[in-house]
């Protein structure tokens, strides 16, 4: 079976991508998987370690844009669907699937001209633009969704819709325990790309960590622009740290980690709940739709997270609730029951299973 993936751009639209990947090589092992992505993402890299094949099309996003950049991305149009016409003949896939993000678009707008099956994953409760219209047109044969609240932006707009969760690689979930282990490490992370804000909040509060907690040890993603200011603050304050523009073990540093401040999105809230990870969620204000702060208060509303808005985020605010939550073991142990409580860990094979039955009717 031949199976093309358009995912890429961030973290979030690209792991997913790679769980549903060695998911499809256990279950039917001569599958053949092809990612198509964009040269500004982190595709090539993560890519080759994961051992997968990249092809790539010349394509732009139209949210939250310029007119200038907007007229640019449309003037780019009939590249991507060129760019995107060729790999589709020459790779000829009996399954295309699009996980959002830039790539997504052209691929799965084109996929139907070869009478292709194409599935589309939402992971977020409010969807993006991209899924939204590529339902509306037509030619999706099934329509995965994270969120029952979903449902309803694609009534009657694909042929099948099922809330089967987002998909998580499965060594991130085999390597955890039950309960959050005892311990005093921060898990940091602003996705991919790191988060500026969540960043400079840390860098504030480093001082009084070092003060009032010396045994806690960080563990903190920055992302490439400000790896090497807050490395070099770290050094300065000499708190015990791991700094890192990007982390690839993130099995390892989920199982190592006791409390999770971190952005929301989709993709890192299904990480978190599907290794029952505590977390103080930082919604990205500038989310389309808002969707971040969406997903962060359906976490905080079970118990398993607390929400700080980006423009109340500070030194102080990360302190005050970084000590709190470490200083009470059994609401600690209690928030960790309940994000497990809302994880599918089984999401991704759930969601192969379904694709197999698709291509095989």
């Amino acid at each position: 079976m031949r199976i093309l993936i358009a995912a890429g751009g961030t973290g979030g639209h690209l792991y997913p991508g790679i769980a549903l990947a060695h998911e499809f090589k256990r279950q039917a092992k001569d599958s053949d998987v092809l990612f198509v992505g964009t040269a500004r993402g982190l595709e090539r890299r993560v890519l080759e370690r994961e051992g997968f094949p990249l092809r790539m099309i010349r394509v732009e996003g139209l949210i939250g844009r310029g007119i200038m950049k907007v007229m640019k991305t449309l003037l780019l149009l009939p590249v991507s669907l060129t760019d995107a016409y060729r790999i589709l003949r020459e790779f000829m896939p009996d399954l295309v699937i699009g996980i959002g993000g830039y790539a997504s678009g052209p691929v799965i707008l084109l996929a139907g001209f070869f009478k292709t099956k194409c599935v589309v994953l939402e992971p977020n409760a409010i969807p993006g633009w991209t899924n939204r219209i590529l339902a509306r047109i037509g030619g999706v044969d099934l329509l995965v969704l994270a969120f029952e609240e979903s449902r309803y932006f694609f009534k009657n707009k694909a042929k099948h819709v099922r809330v089967l969760g987002n998909p998580v690689r499965r060594n991130l979930v085999s390597q955890q325990t039950s309960d959050t282990p005892s311990g005093n490490t921060l898990l940091v992370l602003g996705g991919s790309q790191g988060a500026h804000s969540i960043n400079l909040a840390m860098v504030q509060a480093l001082g009084d960590f070092k003060r009032l907690r010396p045994d806690l040890f960080i563990i903190h993603q920055t992302g490439e622009r400000d790896f090497e200011m807050v490395r070099r603050v770290y050094d300065e304050r000499g708190v015990k740290a791991r700094v890192e523009p990007f982390l690839f073990d993130m099995e390892q540093v989920y199982r190592q980690a006791n409390l999770v401040l971190c952005r929301a999105g989709a993709t890192t809230l299904a990480e978190l709940t599907a290794c029952g990870k505590p977390a103080i969620l930082v919604p990205y204000p500038h989310a389309t739709h808002h969707h971040q702060f969406k997903n962060a208060m359906a976490l905080a509303d079970s118990g398993a997270g607390i929400v700080i808005e980006d423009r109340y985020l500070s030194g102080p605010v990360v302190v005050e609730k970084v000590l709190e939550l470490l200083g009470d073991r059994q609401r600690l142990m209690r928030m960790a029951q309940q994000s497990k409580a809302k994880g599918n860990p089984r999401a991704t094979e759930d969601i192969v299973s379904h694709c197999i039955a698709l291509t095989r009717n």
